[in-house]
């Protein structure tokens, strides 16, 4: 356990590679047949499920629950990863945590290239994206199956980086805009939807696209897609 104020000296690892090994015997021959037929799709279920199971240990649970949690998740990492280790053209763990300490380095110049930090790193840390992954669009790559709340804020924040939406304006009526108060305000559209009989999140994920789309529109043009 760490000290608090105290940077803690990096674990060596061995753990992840016992998981590794563990994960190794179930899935070979006299291993568990119901780890073995396991698939990446047959497994989308329970990734999902352990996502959700941190986010409330965050919120609710204890550091215990927290730390279970992101075992069951981390679980989920490495199954994922030996069932495409097992592909002719596959990857393995050691690929997975390569890929991201490349990207990470990549990403922080001003930690690993001696670059000086620039004055907004979203902005900085969205050029660099850019050139490992050229989009048509801002929009490319956020998930269709996110919960439509979190699209739709994903979707803002990408238009609104890139000048394709107007920027957030003041709040309705000059109510504090908090955590309680959204909600609040989240709630109650919830119950005018439910009154009308109307689904909220079919309803938002309609709006969203129907601002994607506009957006997409005007892209080419540099001008603000509206909201």
């Amino acid at each position: 356990m760490s000290t608090p104020g105290v940077t803690p000296d990096p674990p060596d690892g061995s753990g992840l590679l016992e998981l590794v090994a563990v994960m190794d015997r179930l899935r070979s021959p006299g291993g568990c047949p119901w780890d073995a037929r396991q698939t990446h799709a047959s497994l989308l279920r329970y990734l999902v499920e352990e996502s959700y199971e941190v986010v409330d240990a965050v919120e609710n649970g204890t550091r215990e629950e927290l730390r279970d949690e992101l075992g069951d998740l981390l679980l989920q990492v490495v199954f994922h990863a030996r069932v495409a280790a097992e592909s002719e053209e596959g990857f393995d763990i050691d690929d997975v945590a390569g890929a991201i300490v490349a990207k990470l380095v990549r990403r922080h110049p001003h930690v690993f290239a001696g670059e000086v930090a620039a004055e907004d790193l979203q902005a900085r840390w969205d050029a660099i994206k850019a050139t490992e992954k050229p989009r048509e669009s801002v929009l490319d790559g956020i998930p269709l199956q996110l919960p439509a709340l979190a699209r739709a804020d994903k979707v803002l924040g990408r238009l609104q980086r890139a000048g394709l939406a107007e920027p957030t304006g003041a709040p309705v009526g000059g109510e504090p805009v908090d955590e309680e108060a959204v909600g609040e305000r989240l709630l109650e559209l919830v119950r005018v939807a439910h009154a009308a009989g109307v689904d909220p999140e079919a309803a938002l994920r309609t709006a969203t696209r129907r601002l994607e789309r506009t957006a997409r529109e005007r892209e080419s043009s540099g001008g603000p897609a509206g909201g």
